[in-house]
């Protein structure tokens, strides 16, 4: 039986090969994408999911009122984790993370910048990093003590043991490795390369015990059978115990689960909405089902399509005893066959489009050839696909009556209504929603391009300021300025393109007591103005050297402004952390963090600050090479050990867009894939209306229809289906970009232009799709087709 099953299945792969080659290329491709896909979204749900106590680890996250509206962050002041320990007897523990630290690591002639955290001692504890060498328990109880990834210790030591070695940090302190975690995984929302103890921090200085300072994340770890329940009336006023302001304002802390940090951590007043990159996880699972499911439809129109190539077949195996069941079996299992090619050339497609979609996506996903559970997967979505792709032409097909078919009276090429038009109509209107929303995305991202920064990001570049800079900046600064290397420098908190700091209680004359205000805070030594080209509206800028009493000095936005209101703001007096500042001008606002979002009131404080940054305006008379170059050597000569890094703010303030521009792309990837797919479902149908209407062709031919006529004719019944595809997509795409767009306080509005210029091209694609099989019916010699009339 077996055997006979795949001698008809090669017979009819073979007598059709143009057909089945379309119908593997196109669910192949479907197939690909929905896997690739699919990887990503395996990639997503399984973020910090490895950890051996994930259903007992929590993150402390503040809800307060803050600029009139109720808020939750999840930064904590860094005594708290001692804290829970000691209040809370449900806790285990607790533990520390200070993040996104570069260290300079100096080993030999060695040189480089290395990313790592400032992490409690039980870190490795609680979280769950495998250790290739070193014992979790031990690795970070002393102060100088490090733990290296194995990454990271072949680029120091190469084949050399690391365990041991010691490292030089800043050129200052010694640090001796004392455990190798394997590489990080990169389904976590931990990035680093090394951790050090948090008592190196506190030997530092940074450490407080100042409830105030929102500066750390801390998690904790609950112990065995404890309910979070038991626990959320004692966290939620923990703070309020300790600080008479939160419990006049009602701070509440609470616990937020390891399960729901990566994909529900969206919060609107104050509290979870269920919302978050879930969104996307749903949306690129409905998107890669659909990709799918229109590549198996391909497979049903065609297959239906060819119904007359296989109607006698049918018909005389009825006429001969075989059952529906068996005619079902045939097909379905000559389906699943196909699906098995396909899915191996799709395994192959996917093999080789991961680089670059990875790239696309920023993530190392891979396939795992080596895990058995993969296979499985792998073998299960062939056979659905292929029972899916089969199921209805196998139902249909089997459904002839033999009588009509070997009388040739079962067509109805004509039909008003076809299960073959529906889904034609249905794989269209996936693929100009997709586009509708490609050029909606790309509308967006342009039109936040286009919004003004507020400064001048040409020639402005930045460097981190180490301790040796900092020592020697009046230095430094004078020498940039006297060679002609810049035109201008100053020192600050952060780079122009992020905030660092943020802080309300900030007093000045008039103040409403009840304002709960987030000022952005923002340092300057001085000539931040001239540095980046910002626009004052009142005042002046900083300056130490001819106004000695600046170190006091602070400068308002305009934002700021209207928050505190005041008439005449040069000169007026705020108090801000015990210290009182004077006003000496106030700037245009200008775009410190997000373009979609509005400007938020900032404050930016004189000398008498803390500062990270250099910022170097370059002198545009110089190549920019030849700057670089030399400032790199006045860098030197004030730090011999610094390894000169340094950032274009343009280029930053280019990566804000980064995720609304990688979103563009992959809907203007999948619109094209779909649309491909479906272009091919389209050729293979206009082929067979040809052949199935060769002989009326031929008629209207002799009767003196010209080849536009005959063109048109074929082509007409395409372009309805297209057109009726528009009008489901366009409200369609209009309500999910509505919503998309509403997440943007700086958005544009959907114009009408966007579905007129989406459903052109859709009719234009459809019909170079057909055209060339409706021209190539027309130019036919009609003598032939009615040879055997």
């Amino acid at each position: 039986m077996f055997k006979n099953f795949f001698k008809v299945a090669f017979r009819n792969f073979w007598g059709s090969k143009g057909f089945y080659a379309i119908n593997i290329i196109g669910l192949a491709i479907g197939m690909a994408s929905a896997i690739i896909i699919l990887l990503w979204i395996q990639n997503e749900v399984s973020y910090d999911q490895f950890h051996e106590k994930k259903a007992r680890i929590y993150e402390a996250w503040n809800r307060a009122i803050v600029d009139g509206k109720l808020m939750s962050w999840n930064t904590t002041p860094k005594i708290l984790a001692r804290t829970v320990e000691k209040d809370l007897p449900e806790v285990e523990q607790a533990t520390r993370v200070n993040w996104n630290n570069v260290f300079l690591f100096i080993i030999g002639d060695k040189r480089l910048m290395i990313r790592g955290n400032h992490v409690d001692s039980n870190f490795l504890q609680m979280f769950s990093f495998p250790m290739v060498k070193g014992d979790p328990k031990t690795a970070l109880k002393e102060t100088y003590s490090i733990v290296i990834t194995k990454k990271l210790a072949t680029k120091l030591f190469g084949k050399e043991d690391a365990m041991g070695k010691v490292i030089n940090i800043r050129n200052k302190d010694n640090f001796r490795v004392t455990g190798i975690l394997k590489d990080i995984p990169n389904n976590t929302r931990f990035d680093f390369e090394c951790l050090l103890p948090w008592s190196y921090l506190r030997k530092l200085g940074p450490d407080d015990d100042n409830w105030e300072n929102n500066s750390t994340r801390t998690y904790v770890l609950l112990k065995p059978n404890v309910n979070l329940a038991a626990v959320e009336p004692k966290m939620r006023v923990l703070k309020q115990k300790y600080d008479d302001e939160a419990k006049k304002d009602n701070w509440q802390m609470f616990l937020y689960p390891i399960s729901r940090w990566r994909l529900y951590s969206n919060f609107q007043n104050g509290f979870e909405t269920g919302g978050g990159r879930i969104t996307f996880v749903r949306l690129f699972g409905i998107i890669a089902a659909f990709i799918l499911l229109i590549a198996c439809i391909n497979f049903m129109n065609l297959s239906t399509a060819r119904s007359e190539k296989r109607a006698k077949e049918v018909g005389i195996r009825k006429v001969v005893g075989a059952q529906r069941f068996s005619l079902i079996s045939q097909f379905i299992g000559e389906s699943i066959l196909l699906s098995f090619l396909a899915g191996m050339i799709a395994i192959i497609l996917v093999q080789f489009s991961l680089p670059a979609f990875n790239q696309l996506t920023e993530k190392s996903l891979y396939i795992p050839f080596a895990n058995p559970l993969f296979w499985l997967a792998a073998i299960a979505f062939v056979i659905v696909t292929g029972f899916l792709a089969g199921s209805y032409p196998a139902f249909f097909l089997s459904s002839f009556q033999p009588v009509k078919v070997l009388k040739g009276t079962f067509k109805k090429a004509n039909a008003l209504v076809t299960p073959r038009k529906v889904l034609v109509v249905l794989q269209f209107t996936f693929a100009i929603l997709l586009i509708i929303c490609t050029i909606i995305v790309k509308q967006q991202i342009e039109y936040a391009k286009d919004r003004q920064s507020g400064y001048d990001r040409n020639s402005l570049i930045y460097i981190y300021l180490s301790d040796d800079l900092d020592k020697n900046y009046p230095l430094v600064r004078n020498d940039l300025l006297q060679s002609a290397i810049a035109t201008s420098v100053t020192k600050t908190s952060a780079p122009l393109t992020e905030s660092w700091s943020d802080g309300w209680g900030q007093e000045w004359e008039g103040k409403d007591p009840n304002d709960k205000t987030d000022f952005r805070r923002y340092n300057e030594d001085g000539d931040l103005g001239k540095t980046a080209g910002l626009k004052f509206i009142a005042g002046r800028d900083i300056d130490i050297h001819k106004y000695p009493t600046d170190s006091l000095a602070i400068i308002l936005n305009e934002s700021a402004l209207k928050v505190m209101k005041f008439t005449n703001p040069v000169g007026q007096l705020v108090k801000d952390n015990g210290q009182q500042w004077h006003v000496v001008g106030v700037v245009k606002d200008f775009i410190l963090e997000s373009p979609y979002d509005p400007i938020k009131p900032m404050i930016i404080y004189g000398p008498k600050s803390w500062f990270n940054i250099i910022q170097i305006k370059l002198n545009d008379k110089n190549a920019t090479g030849q700057n670089l170059k030399a400032i790199e050597a006045i860098i030197k000569k004030y730090d011999p050990i610094y390894l000169f890094e340094y950032k274009f703010v343009d280029q930053d303030y280019a990566t804000k867009f980064e995720d609304e521009k990688r979103t563009g792309i992959l809907a203007g990837l999948f619109a094209g894939l779909t649309i491909f797919i479906s272009c091919l479902g389209l050729f293979g149908l206009a082929t067979y209306m040809a052949e199935a209407r060769i002989k009326e062709i031929g008629v209207r031919k002799v009767l003196g229809a010209s080849v536009t006529n005959i063109t048109a004719l074929l082509s007409k019944d395409f372009v309805k289906l297209v057109i009726i595809s528009i009008l489901i997509a366009s409200p369609i795409a209009w309500f999910a970009m509505h919503k998309w767009l509403e997440s943007y306080s700086y958005r544009i509005n959907i114009s009408l232009l966007v579905f007129v210029a989406s459903g052109l091209l859709a009719i234009g694609i459809s019909l170079m799709t057909v055209s060339y099989q409706a021209i190539k019916a027309a130019i036919a010699n009609p003598a032939k087709s009615l040879r055997s009339e």
